[in-house]
């Protein structure tokens, strides 16, 4: 049996165009950096919710997002800092003796190659060549030759090698060192017309340093007199601005107490350097130990030495040293005062 259809006219299929390609789903990176965005818009919202503000228990005070800082910042600042590595520290590897000569010459300032070679390398001037050398390319010490004094003596100037620190070679020196927190390093060459007499420094404190081990002293850490004087002066404008109207002198030996210096001729004299020392405990009549701590000032005269000045440090009690040649010099300046010359200490 045949079913018969109605006839149907034919639809015409209306032209189709391009297709759209299907919107392509974010990528995992856009949608963290809408999301990122979304985050950050609502915290430069200052109306909408804060998280901690949600989880505000029942009656406790609202902490406002300004408050909220605050506090962030005051505990920031109460955590310990780790200080970077110097660039020129990383991956830097330093023999004993080339730590031993940026530790020293950072606690002096300055000290001449002829002392180096004698104290840190046991008169091996060619290896202390090579590792200055070396330090110098690393850009953490510089290495200078200036005159010495003349002292009014003619002939030819001597030349004096000298060793300072770079400002990179002060940084290195404090990571590697185990020197204690409050002891001062120095970088650069200043007054080069002094430097013969600030290398003499060094060869006083080394005599003095092994008469101090010989008794005990232990840790012992160097000021110098850029450091003293500082303190000092700090001291003496603290004082002034307390009592404006309080007499000078009596604030300059309130000052010199203070920091254990001599008050001589209406002055407070300061020693080139100050080593200061700890020294054995030692047990009380309760049996407790207590330590304890002392210091030693050494000075450094040379021939350009006044004979006025002389006498001050002289009577300023400070252990006095001088070079040979100097103490000959001085000892013609101070024909009336001799005695004088008899404690001072010959390098």
């Amino acid at each position: 049996m045949r079913l018969d259809l109605p006839d149907e006219v034919p639809r015409r299929r209306a032209p189709e165009g391009p297709r759209s390609a299907p919107p392509l789903a974010p990528s995992p990176v856009e949608r963290r950096r809408e999301s990122l965005a979304a985050r950050a818009a609502d915290r430069r919202n200052p109306q909408l919710p804060i998280a901690f503000e949600k989880h505000r228990a029942p009656g406790e005070p609202s902490r406002t997002p300004e408050k909220h800082a605050v506090r962030r910042e005051r505990k920031m600042a109460q955590r310990p800092r780790r200080q970077a590595l110097p660039q020129q520290a990383v991956g830097l590897s330093l023999r004993d003796e080339e730590r031993k000569v940026l530790t020293d010459v950072g606690r002096f300032r300055v000290i001449s190659t002829r002392d180096l070679a004698e104290t840190v390398y046991n008169g091996r001037h060619s290896r202390m060549e090579r590792d200055l050398a070396f330090l110098r390319e690393k850009g953490l010490v510089t290495i200078d030759s200036v005159n010495a004094r003349r002292d009014g003596r003619g002939g030819r100037v001597e030349r004096i090698e000298v060793v300072t620190l770079t400002k990179s070679g002060r940084d290195v020196a404090r990571h590697i060192s185990d020197l204690a927190p409050k002891q001062k390093l120095y970088a650069g060459l200043v007054k080069p017309r002094e430097v013969q007499h600030d290398t003499q420094i060094y060869r006083a404190y080394r005599k003095e340093s092994e008469r101090i081990r010989k008794n005990g002293g232990t840790n012992l850490r160097v000021k110098l007199d850029f450091e003293l004087k500082s303190e000092v002066q700090k001291a003496i404008h603290a004082a002034r601005k307390a009592e404006p109207n309080r007499d000078m002198s009596d604030i300059k030996r309130e000052v010199a107490h203070q920091f254990e210096l001599p008050y001589v001729n209406d002055g407070i004299q300061i020693p080139d350097a100050r080593i200061e020392y700890d020294l054995p405990q030692k047990d009380n009549q309760g049996g407790d130990q207590s330590a304890s701590s002392g210091h030693q000032d050494i000075e450094v005269l040379t021939a350009a030495y006044r004979p006025g000045h002389l006498r001050n440090k002289a009577q300023a009690g400070f252990h006095v040293y001088a070079s040979s040649s100097d103490r000959a010099t001085l000892t013609g300046k101070i024909e009336d005062d001799h005695h004088l010359m008899e404690n001072i200490l010959e390098l």
